[in-house]
Order: structure tokens, then sequence, then C-alpha cells
């Protein structure tokens, strides 16, 4: 396999920021070769993210939605751990919002970073330490792999704050672990460890703390250098099956066949099947 991650990197670059180091946070996204690698950074509030930052999380996963030259993204957080969900404190303690501000709000702000990870034909890797709150939890679960610290903690608490699910919790918990561990996270608020996620399937995989860096960057490379056009065109599938009938996901994957065997990664794919070597995709 070649080195995918770090090497040469395109002509095009990716930056975004939000707000500044320290308590108001960031969202950075950087261009590490062919990976585009956003941080979550508000360590002092354990990564809560603020609209302003979820804003800036919405525009990156828009543009590298777009981007030809990315084959994978990687979404961590600064410091100990992941995300401790939207701040709704912040977002609160203000004079209270007319009424319907959350339902003009959200869908384009947390909701639309969900679904930005599910549609979006690249693949996507969490990388969780600490806490995954809400929809820090949720963000991780959307993600098509997440590799958490054995010492990290998923949690759904809306309920023990008083209100109801969202960022996708109800659609995600019952598809990954069936509903009665859904009501569990959802209804009683029980915390998961990263352990006990990775044998229901909620997650990936845990590994100690020492070495999440070392098995995501494993994932990460096996990925980035993998076929993205059909990669993403699997992942396509594989979400589209979640609301079709067999004939309906049959149909859909004759299309994305036909648009896969259309790239010079098929033909790679088959010249080294030929050859017995490994094949050296380029992602087009």
């Amino acid at each position: 396999m070649g080195n995918c991650i770090g090497g040469e990197r395109p002509d095009s670059t990716v930056s975004h920021e939000a707000g500044t180091a320290g308590a108001e946070g960031s969202v950075t996204a950087d261009r590490d070769g062919a990976v585009l690698r956003v941080t979550l950074d508000r360590p002092s509030r354990r990564n809560s993210l603020t609209q302003l930052m979820i804003g800036t999380l919405v525009d990156a996963l828009t543009d590298a939605a777009a981007d030809d030259s990315l084959r994978a993204i990687h979404i961590r957080g600064a410091g100990d751990d992941f995300c401790a969900g939207a701040d709704w404190v912040a977002t609160n303690d203000r004079q209270r919002p007319r009424s319907g501000d959350l339902v003009r709000r959200i869908p384009h702000a947390a909701h639309r970073v969900i679904e930005l990870i599910g549609s979006i034909q690249l693949p996507v890797v969490c990388s969780v330490r600490g806490w995954a709150v809400g929809f820090g939890c949720n963000l991780a679960l959307a993600a098509d792999f997440t590799v958490a610290a054995t010492d990290a903690v998923f949690w759904e608490p809306f309920v023990d704050r008083g209100f109801s699910p969202d960022s996708g919790s109800t659609w995600l918990l019952p598809r990954l672990v069936g509903l009665a561990r859904a009501r569990r996270m959802l209804l009683l608020g029980e915390k998961v460890s990263a352990t006990d996620a990775a044998d229901w399937g909620l997650i990936h995989q845990a590994v100690s703390p020492s070495e999440l860096d070392s098995t995501v960057e494993e994932l990460l490379e096996r990925l980035a250098c993998g076929p993205t056009v059909a990669l993403g065109l699997a992942k396509q599938g594989l979400g589209f099956g979640q609301h079709a009938t067999l004939g309906q996901s049959l149909m859909q994957e004759l299309f994305n066949l036909e648009l896969s065997c259309r790239t010079s990664d098929f033909k790679e794919g088959l010249e080294a099947f030929q050859q017995r070597r490994a094949p050296k995709f380029r992602g087009r």
C-alpha cells in the first residue's frame, strides 16, 4: 500500500476556522495529503460546539464533498475529549428566542452535519477520547468508522436535560444497536463505555488509549489509498438500502456498478488481480 497521507499535496487547499482559541473555541479543517483533518477545538468545555463552530463544520464538510482531490475525512477533538455536544447553555443564555427558532435553525446546523456525514461520498473516520455526548455522540455514530479509546464514554443525555433527542439519534441508534439498547440510551440516559459500544456494534473498534492514534492512522491510510469512487458508491448504496426494498437496492447497485466500472481504479484493480500484485488506486 502506498503512502496516501502526508504525501504530495494537491494545488487546491482547504482552510476553515471558526472563533478563536480558548473559551470561544474553533473548528479547523486542514489538508494532510489526501485526508481532511477536522479538529473540534474547545478543550476547556470538552469541545462543546457553539453555533458558529457548527456552522464552520457544515461549511468544511460541504466543501469537502465537492473536492475530488480528497480521499478521506478524519474528525477528532482537541485535548482529552471528543465532543460534549452542542453548547445549549451558551445558546440559551440570552433573551428567550421567539417561537420556531429551533425549527428554523437546527436543520441547517447540527442536523445538516449528520446529513453531510452520511451523504458525502468519502469515508469519514472519527477518533474518540473521553466524552462523546449528545450531538457529539451522534456525530461519532454517523461516521463510517469510529475508533475509540477504551476509557471513552458515549452518552445521550437529552431526556436527562428535559428535552427530546435530536441530531439523528432516534434514527441512528435503532439501526446500529436495536430498539432495546436504543431505549436504554435515549429514555434512561445510560452511559455506554467504548468497550461495550464496540461489542454492541455501535462503533467500529475500541483500543487502548496508547494505540488510538496509530490505529486510526492505519485505517485512514487504508481508506485513503482505496478506490475512492467505488468506496463512495458503496457507502451510498448502504445508506440507500436503509429505507429501500431489496428490489430497489438491487437496481441502485446496478447504477453504482455502472459508474464504478468506468473508473481508472476499476481497470487498475483488474490489472493488479491478473498480475498478482497489490493494486495502486489513484481515487479516480
